[in-house]
């Protein structure tokens, strides 16, 4: 019987902390990307897909 008591309290204290959590989060203001370096005129425009080419020097230890 103890052990039902244990675990039900456990529950509703689980519960209790994931619904405040949630109400938390959801009044939190929504993430935006911003670009690190400003940047005059845009990659892509529309009409026109953007094209990124990476570049770097192979790891010599993979083959």
């Amino acid at each position: 019987m103890n052990i039902q008591k244990h675990m039900e309290a456990i529950f509703i204290t689980a519960l209790a902390i994931a619904g405040a959590g949630s109400i938390v989060i959801d009044r939190l203001p929504d993430a935006r990307a911003t670009p690190a370096v400003p940047v005059a005129n845009s990659i892509g425009i529309p009409g026109h897909m953007a094209v990124i080419i990476v570049r770097g020097k192979r790891d010599a230890r993979r083959a």
